[in-house]
């Protein structure tokens, strides 16, 4: 089945240079383009695409708010940040509103499809600069520490590894474990952490000092 997608950037040129790509893809569909925010959050509802790609920068609305709207009514749907912009006052608050993904328009063609159906297979996708902010300079929030005690530690490794923006198969190769135990201890650590996705996990390692610069 295909990957439904609906693409929303200001910029006309863009928009079209996605297009023309991505519909060269095997099992990608373009569904509908939006030129701003407001435009993404109505097309959100009325073509209820599998994943947006969104831009941060646009006129109307921006990409954050769009991006809070459309998670708050359909939490179902993948949205990957694309942008020009990594540093960390756009990476957070992205996050933040519910983003899967955050990646730059400097990406290569390729590995911007491999982002899009390993986010479609559940695996959120930050950007390496993303992630760098999001370990070095996010604030240290004093929140409930509770959480963490309930992890064993091969379950604070994987962790420390997701917080960095690392795949599952990264992550299997940097400990010496197989794919599938990387899975069974992601599940776990969203359990126990009761966050939604990796990414949220990844928030939630940097604000309780699982992680350090």
């Amino acid at each position: 089945m295909g990957i439904r997608i609906l693409i929303a950037d200001d910029h006309h040129v863009v928009r079209r240079g996605l297009v023309f790509f991505l519909r060269t893809q095997e099992n990608i569909e373009i569904i509908g383009e939006a030129k701003n925010g407001q435009e993404a959050v109505e097309m959100a509802g009325k073509l209820m695409p599998d994943l947006i790609l969104m831009d941060l920068a646009m006129p109307v609305m921006d990409g954050i708010e769009a991006t809070r709207r459309i998670i708050e009514t359909q939490p179902h749907q993948k949205i990957m940040i694309l942008t020009s912009f990594s540093d960390q006052n756009h990476v957070i608050p992205a996050i933040e509103a519910g983003a899967s993904g955050f990646q730059l328009k400097d990406i290569e063609p390729e590995e911007l499809v491999k982002s899009i159906r390993q986010l479609m297979q559940g695996e959120n996708q930050l950007h390496p600069k993303a992630a760098t902010h999001l370990l070095s300079r996010y604030t240290l929030k004093n929140e409930e520490q509770k959480p963490l005690d309930e992890l064993t530690k091969r379950e604070v490794e994987v962790l420390k590894e997701i917080a960095s923006g690392k795949s599952n198969k990264e992550i299997a190769a940097t400990l010496y474990i197989t794919e599938k135990t990387v899975k069974t201890h992601v599940s776990s650590i969203l359990a126990k952490l009761e966050v939604a996705d990796r990414t949220q996990a990844a928030l939630f390692a940097v604000r309780n000092g699982v992680v350090k610069n």
